[in-house]
């Protein structure tokens, strides 16, 4: 008879996330927090903007589900206060209807991390939970990222192109250092949403939205570009060539 006791380690829940929900459909908000909860996180939920708003800025959350459309103040807008006026870098989730690409645009501007169309499930949403309050809670090696004139501190996360400095959201921020660390390697989508999102991809606009911020953001001020893509491959960062001289004249 085998005694040998089991060596193997049980699997380890993760740890309990703070979690605020906020949500006008009291349906939807009674089900994520009763998900969430049953999952062993603690739970907040808001049922307006302005309210939300005052949790979320006076209080700690790991991560905020935010929907778009809110009585009071619209999700774009808490968002964006939350961001600006509060100073808090928390990870927001935004839950939206609208599943058009310049309406997902402007949930990232606005300083959203993620998003998800609704109907969604709830498994989805616990999956996405966690990959934020990873991203959020993962340190990064010291040191100096730089292309050209494009650098990244990696202790601070600053930005900075030119000696200006240059505000991200955290998903372009991660893009940067993903594509700085590998430069002037090219990446292609798989290799991207795995470094970005790991074991939560999301739908298939979402890289495209959070690469056209970057853009925006590290090219569209400047006069030579650096963020390259190349069709059917992938994106790279690669300092640009060197311009050519106007020909003055012919040597003799």
């Amino acid at each position: 008879m085998n005694t040998s006791p089991l060596t193997a380690n049980p699997p380890q829940n993760p740890p309990p996330l703070k979690i605020l929900v906020v949500e006008d459909n009291p349906d939807l908000a009674a089900n994520l927090v009763d998900y969430l909860e049953a999952r062993g996180h603690l739970v907040d939920a808001a049922g307006d903007g302005i309210s939300g708003l005052h949790l979320a800025s006076t209080q700690g959350f790991d991560v905020i589900l935010l929907d778009l459309i809110l009585p009071g103040m619209d999700g774009i807008a808490l968002c964006r206060r939350l961001r600006e006026e509060a100073g808090k870098a928390t990870p927001i989730l935004m839950l939206t209807a609208r599943d058009t690409l310049e309406d997902k645009i402007a949930g990232l501007e606005a300083g959203a991390d993620d998003y998800l169309v609704k109907p969604f499930a709830l498994r989805e949403v616990a999956a996405r939970i966690q990959a934020l309050a990873r991203r959020a809670s993962a340190t990064v090696a010291q040191g100096e990222l730089r292309v050209a004139d494009l650098c990244f501190d990696t202790a601070t996360l600053r930005v900075t192109r030119g000696g200006r400095e240059i505000p991200l959201p955290p998903i372009p921020l991660r893009m940067l250092e993903t594509l700085l660390r590998a430069s002037p390697r090219v990446l292609g989508r798989e290799e991207m949403e795995r470094a970005i999102w790991r074991d939560a991809p999301p739908d298939s606009d979402a890289l495209r939205s959070h690469l056209h911020l970057l853009r925006a953001a590290i090219d569209k001020p400047f006069d030579r570009p650096l963020l390259r893509t190349l069709r059917g491959l992938g994106w790279q960062i690669v300092a640009p060539e060197p311009a050519i001289p106007a020909d003055h004249g012919t040597p003799p």
